[in-house]
């Protein structure tokens, strides 16, 4: 594996593979990489012959008040693990070079209502920060397919909004949530959770979901009461809910009682962290 830092460096190695007509997959990642991320490696390996990884903590993305400057970065272990796992080049992008003007000044990428609604409530300009980097990292590395976890659910919607909006060249494939034995749906930010919250807590906010798919799929249609009964569920667990929605899977507004397929998105917060976690699924 190859290890660049320079927008240059990726359009050359790139443009070299691609003039062989090698296909280009591509992962975007914050890097302290875990197991659900490499499985996206693993679903970029199906469909491409050659992989890209970025790792980038994009600041934009990040509120006043939330953990930039404390995220966590790991790139020895990550360089590590891309490199077990047959990963090409991995780009290691600098915001010099990502937001040459600071990311204050710079053009910004907004996909309209989906934006505003579930995360984007509880964290305002979230996902522009997300939409903004994904648009400059697929024109730095234009690649044929990227692949985004469908944990976060509401950001793969907005991707593919926008790659469908803005006519970019690149196919989104979407790979399946990886857990842990627990249930929990692996996530960076789990390295927050003390032992207790991680293995006690933490896996009820994934059994919420379940339990209000097992009685949608029973026929119960109030779905205010599934809402009620699962933030009190969250908080006997010991979790602060945010917010746990039953919702049109492509366009994460309300569901009717009368829609085929569903999706729940949930997020609560846990000591340091705040998780999320959905279920996809068809009554």
């Amino acid at each position: 594996m190859q290890t660049v830092h320079t927008i240059a460096d990726v359009q050359a190695f790139v443009g070299a593979r691609r003039a062989q007509g090698l296909r280009i997959g591509f992962v975007p990642t914050m890097g302290n990489l875990h197991g659900g991320h490499l499985t996206l490696v693993e679903q970029a390996k199906q469909h491409c012959d050659v992989v890209v990884v970025s790792i980038y903590v994009n600041p934009l993305q990040f509120g006043p008040n939330e953990d930039y400057d404390s995220y966590p970065r790991t790139m020895e272990q990550d360089q590590q693990l891309l490199t077990e796992h047959g990963v090409d080049l991995l780009y290691a992008a600098s915001t010099a070079e990502i937001y040459p003007e600071g990311s204050d000044n710079h053009t910004h990428v907004t996909v309209d209502i989906l934006d505003g609604m579930h995360c984007g409530s509880s964290r305002p300009g979230f996902f522009r920060g997300i939409a903004t980097v994904v648009t400059k990292l697929f024109n730095i590395v234009r690649p044929d397919i990227a692949v985004f976890g469908e944990k976060d659910f509401q950001q793969l919607t907005i991707i593919r909004k926008m790659v469908s909006d803005l006519c970019l060249p690149v196919e989104i494939i979407g790979a399946p949530i990886a857990r842990e034995t627990s249930g929990l749906a692996m996530s960076s930010r789990n390295g927050y959770l003390s032992r207790q919250e991680r293995n006690e807590i933490a896996p009820a906010l994934y059994q919420c979901l379940l339990d209000a798919q097992t009685a949608i799929q029973a026929g119960e249609t109030d779905f205010d009461l599934l809402r009620r009964n699962a933030f009190s569920q969250m908080a006997e667990a010991g979790f602060k809910p945010d917010y746990f929605n039953i919702c049109n899977p492509l366009t994460l507004l309300p569901a009717t009682h009368n829609e085929h397929s569903l999706v729940i998105l949930a997020a609560g917060y846990l000591g340091k962290a705040r998780l999320i976690d959905n279920v996809y699924f068809d009554r």
